[in-house]
């Protein structure tokens, strides 16, 4: 994309995505914006899918912005916008992925993409909840993260995309550049392993169910001692 005369115009909310494509590579600043918080959850579910850090995540969707940025003039929309988009973030993943790995001197677990990988640049509570609601919540998603963070990325990129983005086989094929069967064989393991990892949690929670020892114990037992001394 050649450098951009910026602009700032009121942009329509529900404009397609074709034309928004073409007022940012105008120069609307405004245009790129809505386009950003258009898709910034789906790629940052996606970038953190891939690199377990929150802080790494936001930085390489940010890297992802700026190389869309750029290069949309390149966009012809063979696919969807947000699939072209989301293929800069793997591609920005995938860099620091390697780079990561050349630090550690070790190989990335599951190389993701295929051979025309370099051809693309570079949950909110419910108003009702309450309190403990939220909490629990936030504690149920904590758990979740955790187990999706153990899985190989392979599997947790698809999962995040499929379960949580809630994209079609086609656009996740489309998105990760993998055979649709791919996509739902890997899916379908997530899920498994998802499931077995949580169950495993849950045999050792329920040995801690109604938990009793301690204070519960002990005000209990002064309770009830204190009832049976003699009145005076």
């Amino acid at each position: 994309m050649k450098t951009m005369n910026l602009q700032t115009h009121s942009v329509p909310k529900e404009l397609d995505d074709a034309s928004l494509a073409s007022r940012v590579c105008a120069g609307d600043t405004a245009a790129f914006e809505l386009l950003m918080r258009r898709y910034n959850q789906r790629l940052y579910r996606l970038a953190r899918s891939m690199l377990r850090d929150a802080a790494d995540a936001e930085e390489a969707v940010q890297d992802a912005y700026l190389a869309a940025y750029q290069s949309l003039g390149a966009f012809r929309g063979e696919a969807s916008l947000a699939t072209w988009l989301s293929r800069v973030v793997v591609n920005q993943c995938l860099a620091r992925l390697r780079r990561q790995a050349r630090r550690d001197n070790i190989v990335p677990m599951v190389a993701m993409g295929g051979p025309d990988e370099q051809e693309v640049p570079g949950m909110p509570a419910d108003d009702k909840d309450t309190p403990d609601r939220a909490l629990v919540r936030a504690e149920l998603r904590a758990v979740l993260e955790r187990k999706l963070d153990e899985l190989p990325e392979a599997f947790r990129t698809v999962f995040v995309l499929r379960s949580v983005e809630e994209l079609t086989v086609e656009e996740t094929a489309r998105t990760l550049n993998l055979p649709e069967a791919t996509v739902r064989s890997r899916h379908f393991r997530a899920r498994s392993m998802l499931r077995e990892s949580l169950a495993q949690d849950i045999d050792v929670a329920e040995r801690d169910v109604f938990s009793f020892a301690g204070d519960r114990c002990d005000r209990i037992v002064a309770r009830v001692m204190a009832r049976l001394e003699p009145k005076s």
